[in-house]
């Protein structure tokens, strides 16, 4: 019975030592994050009006922001 390329791979693949099979697993995140395509402007920007308009989303941020506050006197100033 031959074994499926999938299997095959998965084989060869727990054979090699963590650190190599690590830098496989980054390689291919890498590759897929490379080739796949921005979501279209529209649906983006509509969904990011959309949390911006969220009370809950708004609540949130500015929860966020009091909690950092203190740390807007570090020197570093806002882009």
């Amino acid at each position: 019975m031959a074994i499926a390329p999938i299997q095959e791979i998965e084989n060869q693949f727990a054979q090699l030592p963590r650190e190599t099979q690590w830098s496989v697993i980054e390689r291919l995140v890498h590759r897929l994050r490379c080739s796949e395509e921005p979501p279209s402007g529209g649906v983006w920007e509509a969904g990011l009006a959309a949390m911006a308009a969220d009370p809950e989303v708004r609540c949130e941020l500015e929860r966020i922001e009091r909690e950092f506050a203190p740390t807007e006197a570090d020197g570093l100033g806002r882009a």
